[in-house]
């Protein structure tokens, strides 16, 4: 054991060295926002996630209009678009020679993935295809001999990745389903790349604690916030390009370099967030409200820095088109960030002076450290400080002064999760409060709020300040209060 630690340190170093981002992942990364695209049977049943077993008479979308996505897309600054061609339920959005299950077994049968394709070359995007391991429908999969599904998937993606121009991403989804070993990923990824050399591929859940460990538990996952320092993980499924856990958040220090076979590869990490406030993927019959512009700047700069790409989730509705209103959000957030077609991408301006702060709270939940004050300042949005009591006080010092215009806080809230086990309502806990700087040895209040933080809550000043000392001061609150992220930024 002692001689294996030793000659695993001395290989560090070279692992680091070999770790580098292919050329397709450079691609990845330069292209960094996309839009993602849920739609099929789903959206007709109010659902998240079809048994397979639905008839395709019930996609009926009367005024389908593909054109309208991918213009949307356009508008609003996106690099490319991310389709759903196969869902968990089976249903293909296209006529696919291997099964009735599509569209072309439905009421309206235009090749969805065609007309996305197309309009992505009309207007200058770059296409993507999701395609679920999982199907819920094709009999093949409940086959003993589980080869023949793994037949039937490559003979569909064969479909995918010849009959639709250049594809520049491919994302797989429901690898839960089965033990790691049966997908046959190494046989599937270079089918891939002989039909599409320039594709990036990515598994969702893609990393694990144990390499050895075939059996898929949920335990057994990585979360983002995890991913603290390179080498430290091992990647699930291999050969892929970027790593993948919807709808998770990276942390701001997300590492690149994960271990398989003993090297060291290095992947970027692609988020996904939907544009629905209730961060439902499929589109619901009444429309429902999107996040806040705030919390979705907030959101694209966190996202798209590091190295790491961001697609955003909208949902056609039940006519086949994207709601106005979301079209809407998503034009206004694109005019907040400055972007549009063939403008550059945006990095966040400023810098966030309160990283890894010295953090202090006059109440810790049960004394729990996995709830200290450091966890709101530890760049990471899976932990959170929370408190015990109902008016506590979060303060965070400097060594040296820091100086910063502009608060972000992203608050923990209560969460009811709707009937179909996905959608979800959150109310925030505090009510009151105060943001306070310490100015010549006394706290001087720079605001107060009378209502919940939200989600994000970002409060921009007039002046800039500079101070060792920062504190939020909860005045009342409906339940202990819990915050993700305390942020204070400079920015020019």
């Amino acid at each position: 054991m002692k001689r294996l630690l030793i000659l695993t340190l001395l290989m560090m170093p070279f692992l680091r060295m070999a770790a580098q981002p292919s050329d397709v992942q450079r691609k990845l990364i330069e292209r960094k926002y996309g839009m993602f695209i849920h739609f099929g049977p789903n959206t007709f049943q109010d659902i998240e996630w079809g048994d397979g077993q639905a008839s395709p008479s019930v996609y009926n979308p009367e005024h389908l209009d593909c054109d309208q996505w991918v213009r949307v897309a356009r508008d609003a600054g996106f690099r490319y678009v991310l389709l759903v061609t196969k869902h968990h339920d089976g249903f293909c959005l296209w006529d696919s020679k291997y099964t009735d299950y599509d569209v072309a077994s439905s009421p309206v049968k235009t090749d969805v993935v065609k007309a996305v394709s197309d309009a992505c070359r009309k207007y200058g995007l770059q296409f993507a295809v999701y395609y679920s391991l999982w199907d819920r429908h094709e009999p093949s999969y409940k086959s003993k001999k589980f080869g023949r599904y793994i037949d039937y998937m490559e003979k569909q993606l064969t479909e995918l990745l010849t009959n639709y121009g250049d594809i520049c991403e491919l994302w797989f989804d429901g690898g839960w389903d089965r033990n790691v070993d049966d997908w046959q990923i190494e046989r599937i990824y270079k089918h891939i790349r002989k039909l599409q050399p320039d594709c990036a591929v990515g598994v969702n859940l893609t990393l694990t604690a144990d390499e050895h460990k075939k059996e898929y538990t949920w335990d057994d996952l990585i979360l983002p916030d995890s991913c603290d320092r390179d080498n430290k993980y091992y990647l699930k499924y291999f050969p892929s390009d970027f790593r993948l856990w919807d709808p998770k958040i990276s942390p701001v220090y997300d590492c690149k370099q994960y271990l398989y076979g003993g090297k060291s590869y290095y992947m970027p990490f692609e988020h996904t967030i939907c544009l629905s406030k209730a961060w439902n993927w499929f589109q619901r019959a009444q429309p429902m409200p999107v996040r806040d512009i705030d919390e979705l700047e907030e959101l694209f700069y966190w996202t798209t820095s590091n190295d790491n790409t961001l697609v955003v989730n909208v949902g056609p509705n039940r006519e086949g088109r994207i709601y106005e209103h979301e079209a809407n959000a998503l034009l206004a957030l694109a005019q907040r960030l400055g972007i549009g077609h063939g403008k550059p991408l945006p990095s966040r301006p400023g810098k966030i002076v309160s990283y890894r702060a010295e953090a202090a709270a006059t109440s810790v939940w049960g004394g729990d450290a996995g709830y200290e004050a450091w966890r709101a300042v530890d760049g990471g949005m899976q932990t959170r400080w929370a408190s015990e009591t109902l008016n506590p006080v979060l303060t965070l010092s400097f060594s040296q002064p820091k100086s910063f215009n502009k608060i972000v806080m992203f608050e923990y809230q209560e969460q009811t999760t709707g009937d179909d086990g996905f959608s979800n309502q959150r109310v925030g806990r505090i009510r009151s409060y105060t943001i306070d700087v310490m100015q010549d040895g006394r706290w001087v209040t720079v605001y107060v709020g009378n209502e919940s933080l939200g989600d994000c809550k970002v409060i921009r000043l007039p002046r800039r300040y500079t101070s060792q000392q920062v504190r939020l001061n909860v005045l009342s609150a409906s339940a202990p209060p819990s915050i993700w992220e305390f942020e204070l930024i400079d920015e020019p």
